[in-house]
C-alpha cells in the first residue's frame, strides 16, 4: 500500500492539500500547522528547481504532510530526477493515453515493476542507509504513489484504459485544462465539465484507484460525495493574494 493510500484510509475522509510554486518554508510550516495534509509541489507551471523540490519534500515530511510533485512530461530524465527527491506522490500532467501512463511507471518504478535506473544514494533510497538495496527498491515501489492527470476529452474517453495501467495508483482530474479543452474556458463548474470529471472519478473508483481534484472550499462536500480522496484547495499565491486583499479591504472600510 502506498503512503497516500495509507493516509486516506487512516483519515477516513478526503485529504485537503495546498499547492506551492515557490520554495517557501514558512508557507509549508503554516499550512502544516493549521492542518493541511498534502503539499502539492508545482513543477509544471513554476520555476521550482529539483534542489528546491527535494527541500520541500523534506520539509513536508518533517511537518507531517505528504509531498506530491507534479511534472510536465514522462521523459526518463524528468521522472527519474524527481523520483530521487523522494516524494510520496508523482503526478504526471496531460496523460492522454495508456502509453503515457505506462511511460511514467517504467521510469518511476524499479524492476520488475519498471525500469528505473539504479541509484542507492538518493533521498528516495534513504541515502543507502538500508542494509539491502534490493529491499529498499521494493519499499520504494510499494510506497510511491503514481498519479495520472486527466484533463482533455481524449483522456476522459480513455480514462478506463488509463486507470487500469499497472503501477498507476491514482487519477487527478484537472478541471481547469479540462474545461478549456472542452471549449468551456474558465468554466470549471460547467455541467458538461462536471459530468466528464465525474466519469473520470468513477473510473478511478471502479478500478480501485484513488481520485483527486482541485476544489474550492465551497465544492469539497460535492466532490466528497462523488468519492474523491484528495482535494487541492488553494496555493501559496492564492493565500497571499486573499490575505493581502482582505487586510487592505478592512483597512479601507475603517477609513470611511
Amino acid at each position: 500500500m502506498n503512503r497516500l493510500e495509507e493516509a486516506v484510509r487512516s483519515e477516513g475522509s478526503p485529504l485537503i492539500g495546498a499547492s506551492i510554486s515557490t520554495c517557501d518554508p514558512v508557507f509549508v510550516e503554516i499550512v502544516a500547522a493549521v492542518g493541511f495534509r498534502v503539499l502539492w509541489i508545482e513543477m509544471e507551471h513554476s520555476a521550482i528547481t529539483l534542489r528546491e523540490a527535494e527541500e520541500l519534500c523534506r520539509l513536508a515530511s518533517g511537518f507531517g504532510m505528504l509531498s506530491l510533485i507534479r511534472i510536465p512530461d514522462a521523459r526518463r530524465d524528468t521522472v527519474l530526477k524527481v523520483a530521487e527527491c523522494g516524494p510520496d506522490v508523482i503526478c504526471l500532467a496531460m496523460v492522454h493515453s495508456p502509453d503515457t501512463a505506462e511511460e511514467l511507471v517504467r521510469h518511476a518504478r524499479y524492476a520488475p515493476d519498471g525500469a528505473r535506473g539504479w541509484c542507492t544514494g538518493s533521498r528516495a533510497m534513504r541515502y543507502g542507509l538500508g542494509s539491502d538495496p534490493v529491499e529498499e527498491q521494493r519499499r520504494v515501489n510499494r510506497e510511491l504513489c503514481l498519479m495520472a492527470q486527466i484533463e482533455t476529452p481524449e483522456a476522459v474517453r480513455r480514462v478506463d484504459e488509463i486507470s487500469r495501467v499497472p503501477g498507476i495508483d491514482a487519477l487527478f482530474i484537472g478541471l481547469g485544462d479540462l474545461s478549456s479543452s472542452m471549449g468551456f474556458v474558465g468554466q470549471a463548474n460547467h455541467p458538461a465539465v462536471i459530468e466528464a470529471a465525474t466519469r473520470a472519478v468513477k473510473a478511478a473508483r471502479d478500478n480501485g484507484k484513488l481520485a483527486a481534484v482541485p476544489a474550492k472550499p465551497a465544492d469539497v462536500g460535492t466532490w466528497a460525495e462523488k468519492g474523491v480522496d484528495v482535494m487541492i484547495c488553494g496555493s501559496n499565491i492564492h493565500c497571499l493574494r486573499m490575505g493581502a486583499q482582505s487586510i487592505l479591504r478592512e483597512a479601507r472600510e475603517r477609513l470611511r
